[in-house]
């Protein structure tokens, strides 16, 4: 990326008093499309663990497969969809076809899981479960994490990124209280089958309907639109053989050409490695360990989102105001604080209070970084770069995470009465969750001090 260029047209964009608007059907179809990939990732990442402890083994080590698995497939396929999204040229745009088929797809395959139940040998349930989870995070990663989240850079710019991702945070949570909110009540009176049949429903019916709706603007044109009196027209398809394109994010050269954004990522990494520590546990802490009712675990998921949810909208207003360097450290600190708080409550209110801090701060955090890492991406390559950003926002995190999380249930939890290798998770997860979560503080330290050097750093 040339920083030079990259400096100034940033420098143009923060004298410039506006922010770029977006048409209102760009903002119904990234609230549309928001929604329906983060109930689908919501129910993978909250009731697919819930489902195997319930119905499956109440041993913690098929979750923690599943979850690392699940995230190496979201990274490699993010990786090589993003690659092949950048070079796409087709009738119906570069990212679209995989958004829109990619939703259909993931919606059926999240209908599908439980049909795992029926399997009868305990190993081969084990090893479908993580299967069924593998093929629904191929299509989820597609349509989501590789063309959606690139679509997104293309059509904003850096006045109105941190105002978009408040919204991707806000669906985020809106998709939560629905994937959560209900389904503890939805679980309990029809069971699992009809609750993966409606949510993948609505997962497939809704990325149909918005997916048809998605345009795609020239490369660049947000950028271009407000720098120049006109916007370019599309390039000529990349003629690098495929492979470069793949492996690029990841090569030394592009690394030191552009030390703030991999920086960035390595602090993405490590907070989100500390949450993973607990959070694949989370509602199966609540409810065998705290003894809450999954109806009861839907009301502290719900109100709990209700008010990270208004708290992302409200920061996300005022995102590009408020330094971003600052955000990333007072988040970290007080959200890995307040994680190790949480290990001694038990009662439904205080819980909802402090898990309600706890998910306020790590929206934030998470709207801080995303916005900061997107105007870092080179412009031409930010389908590549999608890969970098799997890689510390899901892969790391998912592996190293619930490999902890793991290893602290068998060394702290209750052996379970009823099955020889299962546990209860117990508070410890919380504990080590925020040790592990304040090394995050060591890159965003390095941010905070030498921010400027970095952006300027030689690129050479």
């Amino acid at each position: 990326m040339n920083s030079k260029n990259s400096d100034d047209s940033l420098e143009k964009l923060d004298k410039h008093k506006s922010v770029t608007p977006l048409p209102i059907q760009t903002w119904l179809v990234i609230t549309f499309l928001g929604i329906a990939g983060q109930i689908a990732w919501a129910v993978e990442n909250s009731w697919f663990n819930v489902f195997v402890y319930d119905e499956i083994t109440e041993d913690p080590s098929p979750v923690a497969w599943m979850v690392a698995v699940s995230a190496v497939t979201a990274t490699v396929t993010t990786i090589l969809i993003g690659a092949l999204s950048d070079r796409t040229r087709s009738k119906m745009g570069k990212r679209k076809p995989y958004i829109l088929f990619g939703y259909i797809l993931w919606g059926i395959i999240t209908a599908l899981y439980p049909m795992v139940e029926l399997i009868q040998k305990l190993s081969v349930a084990v090893f479908m479960v993580i299967l069924m989870d593998a093929i629904m995070t191929f299509f989820g990663s597609t349509a989501n994490d590789a063309c959606f989240n690139a679509w997104i850079t293309d059509i904003t710019d850096h006045s109105n990124r941190g105002r978009v991702q408040g919204i991707l945070m806000m669906t985020t949570l809106v998709a939560n209280l629905i994937a959560i909110g209900a389904s503890g009540f939805i679980i309990e009176k029809y069971g699992y089958f009809v609750f993966f049949y409606v949510l993948g429903g609505f997962v497939s019916i809704a990325g149909l309907i918005a997916g048809l709706q998605v345009k795609e603007p020239p490369q660049n044109y947000p950028m271009q639109k407000l720098l120049s009196d006109s916007a370019p027209e599309s390039p000529i398809p990349p003629k690098k053989p495929f492979w470069q394109d793949v492996i690029y994010a990841f090569r030394p050269s592009t690394i030191r050409k552009n030390p703030l954004l991999y920086i960035l990522l390595a602090c993405m990494a490590l907070i989100n490695i500390g949450g993973q520590v607990s959070a694949p546990y989370l509602f199966v802490y609540l409810e065998n360990y705290l003894e809450f009712s999954k109806g009861e675990v839907s009301i502290i998921g719900g109100v709990v989102i209700l008010i990270a949810a208004i708290v992302s909208v409200l920061y996300g207003l005022i995102s590009h105001r408020v330094p971003r360097k600052w955000v990333l450290v007072l988040t970290i600190l007080f959200n890995c604080l307040f994680s190790i708080v949480f290990m001694w409550l038990r009662k439904m209110i205080p819980i909802i209070l402090m898990y309600a801090v706890v998910l306020s701060l790590q929206m934030m955090n998470s709207i801080a970084l995303e916005s900061w890492i997107q105007d870092l991406y080179p412009a031409s390559d930010r389908g590549k770069f999608q890969g970098a950003r799997m890689v510390a926002f899901v892969a790391i995190p998912m592996i190293f995470g619930p490999i902890i999380g793991n290893s602290v249930i068998k060394s702290y939890g209750i052996p379970s009465a009823t099955q020889e290798n299962g546990f209860i998770p117990t508070p410890e997860i919380f504990l080590f969750g925020g040790i592990v979560g304040i090394l995050a503080l060591i890159p965003a330290i390095i941010i905070m001090f030498y921010e400027k050097s970095l952006r300027n750093y030689p690129k050479s």
